[in-house]
This record gives structure tokens, sequence and C-alpha cells, in this order.
């Protein structure tokens, strides 16, 4: 069984293929983590736990319960009686009182998953996954909490969640419901996070653990360009293909909070969750809360070995959309193309000779609504401006679609500009303290699509628009962060819940969408890649990666992307240069390589590029169908990195069944006098043979002594090698 109980140790035992999680039951009333790594079958394990040495438990030794309870692992910790490290869950009572005392009553397990009530979560069916549900107490609040804990059959990855419900006769506020909490002893562990900021996304930064609190987070009301919701702790020789690591992983795409705590006694408490600054819930009785999903991966075999898990249990049980299993249609935006500055001619034009040269699919993007002629004004004025776009949108998507391409439109649902008609009419709409100026970020406000009527409005506008042409996809962007945290929906004692039924009523509102269109393709975007999270891919099966389409500087923000993400949701495009961001000119052929492990798309004006670009690109649409199966769906393996050598970069896709893969390999600077290098790959079978460029090498001779790489490779130039097994 993946998940079970032995009575007489009062130990449960969750397995997953090579891995296992173990939790005690101690004292009859405290829940207590016992293990997490290797798998092992025996529950012989409680002496993990110390018990015989002080503090003992509490029935028996009362007067140093305090220490007991600041010194076990503790599965679950609260505040408030006597743990001070980082608690998971801290809950106020009306009398004003902080604390809690859980009380382990009962367990259920069942197999299949159940669906998190409101949020994104992963799925399976009862062949794939069983959940464990921990029932706790709390007898003087009338609060009962579920700890559940899901275990995937064929995947080395476990999910957690919390419930909780009043049962009581009067309500009580929840300060802090982390998802997730681990307590182990530190092995000299490092804390593996990706930061940056706007354009340069994801960055992987690797730092020791010290005493004290360490940790990753967002306040903005989003996941975030600077810190994003994964957190890591590896052992100190990990690397790609060896070390340990322990993974977490947030769906969720709001505020958040990651955590590593180093204690006195050299023992570690990682911890994830909602923010805790920017929430308090008032549960009222009978009235439950759910706090969204962490997962949890385990790897004996370095970071490759989770980047996979995560990728597979993500491609097979989180995201939902058609797309996920089929190619994606080439896109070419008009964005750095045009700007604002477009009309429907422009349009057509760059349609036609995009067409032309295997592109699928015009996306028209931001200033074709309301006045909008710059990116101060219209924000929620979802109707289309026939000024700009002669004989409406219907006419032009038609004859886009006459030129044999489909159709895509950009929106920005959840934001409002101070000078549009919508806020003219309902100014109490957007997000704001009464008595205080809102805070301004690219001249607009957000709304408040916690509330129904504001989501219901907005969602109305969209719908109306996507049922007035044929369009095949959206771009729904979100380009500035919560700020002057106020709801006139609102009681006082409620305004700390704003941020969390901000982020239900998005979820909401993209739910109604995938729902009332099964066939859209969505594609998520936040300012470029704000909110590059596993609640995002829930509904979307891509995202747009970051706005720096720079193929040098998208190497490092892809490469953190794939750490954790497929590289099938990355949202990737070949842009014109000088580059927009950065100023830098790259040959075209590594712009297309480097976008081509993403959705692949283009960003430019295509009636601007010169006619060898024209055939470059007509080749690269035709390579992106060849490769993109094994891209999508290949086993992804990270051979160099471009930072912090930066001397070049290069990853591979490997088939399932290992007899195909693909090499790519970027040079970023090269240096005078090089010769060639050998590189060695990973993922191929041992004993296989295989072909490259007409050479045949056993698999034990490309992963051991390496592939060669040729020398003199000038700056951004790359290189694509196909790998193929010899037939048996």
């Amino acid at each position: 069984m993946a998940i079970l109980f032995d009575e007489e140790q009062k130990v449960f035992l969750l397995h997953t293929p090579n891995t296992t999680y173990g939790i005690a039951v101690v004292d009859d009333r405290f829940l207590c983590h016992l293990y997490y790594g290797k798998r092992i079958d025996s529950t012989d394990i409680r002496y993990l736990l110390r018990e015989d040495e002080p503090p003992f438990v509490p029935s028996t030794n009362k007067r140093e319960e305090n220490t007991f309870l600041d010194v076990r692992p503790m599965e679950y910790p609260e505040s408030g009686m006597g743990d001070y490290r980082e608690a998971a869950f801290c809950v106020r009572s009306m009398q004003g009182h902080k604390a809690s005392e859980l009380v382990y009553r009962r367990f259920e397990i069942e197999v299949g998953k159940p669906a998190l009530e409101g949020l994104p979560a992963t799925w399976g069916s009862g062949e794939e996954c069983t959940t464990l549900k921990l029932y706790c107490e709390d007898v003087l609040l009338g609060m009962e909490v579920c700890l559940q804990y899901t275990v995937f059959e064929r995947l080395d990855a476990i999910t957690r969640s919390v419930l909780v419900r009043n049962n009581g006769k009067e309500p009580f506020y929840l300060e802090k419901v982390y998802s997730a909490c681990l307590d182990m002893e530190d092995r000299n562990f490092e804390v593996l996070g990706l930061f940056g900021s706007w354009a340069r996304e994801r960055h992987i930064q690797r730092m020791p653990v010290g005493y004290g609190r360490q940790n990753i987070a967002s306040s903005k009301g989003e996941s975030s360009h600077q810190e994003s919701p994964f957190m890591a702790l590896v052992t100190p020789e990990t690397n790609q293909e060896m070390g340990e690591v322990y993974a977490m992983n947030f769906v969720y795409s709001g505020s958040f909070l990651a955590q590593v705590e180093k204690n006195q006694f050299d023992c570690i408490r990682m911890t994830m969750g909602i923010h805790p600054d920017t929430f308090t819930w008032k549960l009222l009785p009978g009235d439950s809360f759910t706090a969204p999903e962490v997962v949890m991966v385990y790897s004996a075999e370095g970071l490759g070995k989770m980047t996979r898990t995560f990728h597979d249990l993500y491609r097979e049980h989180l995201i939902r959309s058609p797309y996920v299993k089929k190619p994606r249609p080439i896109l070419i935006n008009n964005w750095e193309g045009t700007y604002f500055d477009f009309d429907e001619k422009k349009l057509l034009a760059i349609a036609e000779e995009a067409s032309r040269l295997g592109v699928e699919m015009l996306v028209m993007d931001d200033g074709w609504f309301g006045k909008r002629n710059s990116d101060d004004n219209s924000l929620g004025d979802w109707f289309v401006n026939e000024q700009k776009l002669k004989g409406g949108l219907k006419l032009l998507v038609d004859n886009v679609k006459k030129k044999g391409m489909k159709f895509g439109i950009w929106f920005e649902p959840e934001m409002i500009s101070p000078d549009s008609e919508l806020f003219r009419k309902h100014p109490d709409w957007a997000i704001q303290i009464p008595g205080r100026n809102i805070t301004q970020s690219r001249a607009q406000y957000v709304l408040d699509i916690g509330r129904p009527e504001v989501a219901d409005a907005v969602y109305q506008m969209l719908c109306d628009i996507l049922k007035s042409a044929d369009i095949s996809y959206v771009k729904w962007d979100m380009n500035r962060q919560l700020t002057t945290l106020g709801s006139a929906a609102l009681e006082s004692d409620r305004q700390g819940e704003l941020m969390h039924r901000y982020m239900l009523g998005v979820y909401r509102m993209q739910e109604r969408l995938v729902t009332d269109f099964p066939e859209l393709l969505l594609e998520n975007c936040s300012g470029g890649g704000a909110r590059f999270d596993p609640g995002m891919l829930y509904y979307s099966p891509q995202i747009w990666t970051s706005d720096d389409t720079d193929a040098i500087e998208r190497l490092t923000i892809q490469e953190g992307t794939a750490l954790v993400y497929p590289v099938s949701c990355m949202g990737s495009h070949v842009s014109v240069c000088p580059n927009h961001t950065v100023q830098r000119v790259t040959p075209f052929e590594t712009r297309g390589l480097v976008a081509m492990s993403g959705t692949f798309g283009y960003e430019l004006d295509m009636t601007k590029l010169s006619d060898a670009e024209k055939e470059m690109v007509k080749e690269q649409t035709i390579t992106y169908h060849k490769y993109y199966p094994l891209v999508a769906e290949g086993d992804y393996y990270r051979l160099l990195s471009r930072l912090p050598q930066n001397e070049a970069d290069s990853w591979m896709f490997v088939s399932k069944d290992k007899t195909k893969a693909l090499l790519f390999y970027v040079r970023v600077l090269a240096y005078p006098n090089e010769k060639s290098r050998l590189l060695r790959l990973q993922g191929l079978d041992a004993d296989r043979l295989y072909e490259i460029n007409g050479k045949r090498y056993t698999g034990a001779v490309l992963m051991n002594a390496g592939v060669r790489i040729p020398g003199g490779m000038h700056d951004f130039m790359s290189l694509v090698m196909e790998i193929e097994a010899v037939p048996e």
C-alpha cells in the first residue's frame, strides 16, 4: 500500500516508488515528524524520536511540556503553547488570545485525491493516488484541523494541504495557515531558490543555511518577479546528478512565504504557505477554510531527478488544457513589432507575411480597446476601438483566418485605469483605503476581483468579445502589484481577507473561462514572468516567461524556470535585434534555438525582416514541429549553465524510451585559441548504440567520455544535435 498505519507503533508511512514519509502519534495527542528520504518499508522507526531522552513526553513529564514542544519535530506546529520556532498555524480567539492546542483524534485513508474547493491543485484517479487525512481538534475553540497528504503511486511526489473547520459557537480569526512544515536534523544544508526582478526572473541562487530564519517571500499579491514560490534544501555535494534534495513548490499565485529555520539544536524547520503579513481570515461557526497545496519532492539523485519529477507531475496531474498533449500553434505577437501603433491594415500585413513563412496564429496585443493608444487609459473598457480597427473585430479575425491563420487577443482583466469609463462609473470597484490616495503603478489601479459583482461584470465583457469572433487564444496579463489594501465589500475585521479573496476571484474567473471556452488556448502573463507558478498552470498550459526576449538573457531565465516547470509551459519567442530590453545583437539562428525550448513564436514585425531572415523563419517553423514532441514530453537534462562561468550553456531532452534525444548548445562568450571540448551527455541507455551526425557511439561512451563540441565558435553561436538509437 502507498499509505499504511502501524497500530502498535502508531506510525504512518507514506510511500512513493523511491521515497518514504513518516509520521508518529506521540502521547496519544501530538503528531510528530519521523522521516523523509529514501524508501524504507519498516515501521520500526519510532526510535528516531528519541523518546527515551529528555524532555520526555508530557504525560510523564508535565513540568517540561514547554521544552518538549520546542524541541521535538512537530508535524504541524502551532503558536502560543511553547514551540518558539516558526509556527505553521496561528489562531486568535474573539477574546484576543493567540494560541491553539490541536490534539490528534483520527485518520482516514482513501483512494484518489479530493479537489480543493476554489483552488488549483494537482489531481489523479484512484489508481494513481492515495490520500491520508489526519484530523486534529482544539476543544476550547471548537476547531477541527485536517492535515491532508496525497501520495502519487508512480512519482516521487507528495502533496499537502490543510482544512480548518469551525465547529464551535463563536467565530475566530485565522492569522496563519501554512500548508506544509518539515522538521529534520541539519546536514549542512544549503537553501536553493529562484530570485530576480522584472526582465531577469528566476535566477538560481544557492546559499548555506545558518542559524536563524531565511525566507523566500512575496507580499505583493502575486508570486512575483523577485522571488518564486519554490524552495529546496540541498546537501553540499548536490549537483544535477548526485546529492539529496528536499523541495517544496506552492500551488498558489498570490502572496506566499517559504522559510527555513535552523535552531539551537541544529535542527531544521522548513515551512511554506500564504504570507501571514497580508492575511487574516474570520471563520464563522459552521464555515471552513482551505489552505492551498504544497508539492513536496525528495530526490537522492540530485537536482536533475527533482526537476524531472516536477515536470512529470505537472504534465500528468496539474495542467488540464487539451493543449498539454498537442503542439501549440506557432504564433506571432505584434507587441514588440508595433507597440500601440497599429491598425487593421498593419496587422493584416504582418499576418500575411507570417502565414507565408509557416506561422500559424496572429496575436493582437495591448491597444485594441477603448481609446487605448498609450498605457495610461482604458483598462476596464473592454470594447473594440473601431477607429483603430475599422470594420470591427470580427472582420479583422475573418480576414486573418482567410490567410490561413488563427487569431488571439490580449486582455488585462484584473486592472482598471483611472481614465476609463468603468472607473468613472464604479470608482469603488478599485482596491483602495477610504481617505487615502490609491497608489498607481503603470497608471492603473487594481480591481477588487474578490467581489462577485466586479468579477461578473468584467468577465461578461471578456465573454462578449470572445463570442463576437472566432478567437482561439487569450493572453491574460496582470501588470502591477496590490497596494492600499481595502475593499468596500468587507467589514472592518475582515479586511485582512482581501488578498486571498482577490486570488480566489481570479481563479474563479479563469475557471469560468476555460469551462465556457474549453478549446481556448490560454496563456497567463504578469508583466512578464511575475506569476509563473503552479496555480496558473492549473488553468493555462503556458505562461509568458519574461518580458526580456533576448536569447542570452533567456538562457538564465529559462534554466531557472525549467528547474521546476515543464519546458512546454514556457512562453518563448524570437524577437528583433538589437533586443529592445538589453540592446544585444544575437544571431537569428540562436534566437530560434533558445525559443524552441519553450512554446515558440515570434515577437516582431515580419514585414521588416530581411530575405535571409525570412528563409530562416521558414526553416525554424518546420524544425519546431519536428522537435516539439521530444521537447514537450521528453526528460530534461541540464548539462551546462551560463552562470557563473558565462562561457556556454547546454541542455538536452531524452525520450521516455531513450531512443531519441536532442542536444542544445549555446556558446555565450568565446575566447581565443580555443580547441574543441568534450561534453558528457545524460539520460541515455548505456548499452544502446546511438547515431549522431552519421557516426555511432554507445550510450556509455556519450555519457562517460562525451560528445565533441567544435572549437572556434563565436559569441552567441549555437548548435543542436539530433541523437537517435540504432534499431536493434
